[in-house]
């Protein structure tokens, strides 16, 4: 009442060896594109921070620096951080022209971030991965303020 032995013996061992590496390239891939949505959470942040500064200090080493400490783990630097003043009504006169800007400008904060893969097979696959992240916010405060009153934050 013996069962006959089959040609098989090794055949579940050489699927685990051919599956195990595609299996750990997807976990490895999954925790790449964990990374990758936290780096861009991040700069959004830093993003959205900064333009909260500048709605009340326009001084662009204050917005810069902001930034830089939302997202002080991705190690961005005041160079990936964009700062333009635009008018927020087109048939107004030009108020965003030059500092100290008017109530009616709308400050656009933009930081960069290239997000390269931790692993080095996903990386080669990827490549480097550009995030931007843009907040837009009207001005609540002119800075520097005229003189005689109270001085920016």
């Amino acid at each position: 009442m013996r069962r006959p032995r089959s040609d098989s013996r090794g055949q579940t061992l050489v699927e685990f060896a051919l599956v195990l590496p595609l299996f750990i390239l997807v976990l490895l891939g999954l925790f790449d594109l964990g990374r990758a949505v936290y780096a861009y959470n991040t700069i959004s942040n830093a993003s959205r921070e900064a333009a909260r500064v500048a709605i009340v200090n326009q001084t662009p080493p204050t917005i810069e620096a902001e930034a830089v400490k939302q997202a002080v783990g991705l190690g961005i630097t005041g160079a990936d951080v964009a700062i333009a003043y635009n008018d927020s009504d087109p048939t107004a006169p030009n108020l965003c022209a030059t500092a100290p800007f008017g109530l009616g400008c709308v400050v656009t904060v933009t930081v960069t971030y290239s997000y390269t893969a931790a692993t080095p097979v996903i990386g080669q696959i990827v490549g480097t991965i550009p995030l931007t992240a843009t907040t837009e916010m009207p001005l609540e405060r002119t800075c520097p303020d005229p003189p005689g009153l109270a001085t920016c934050p």
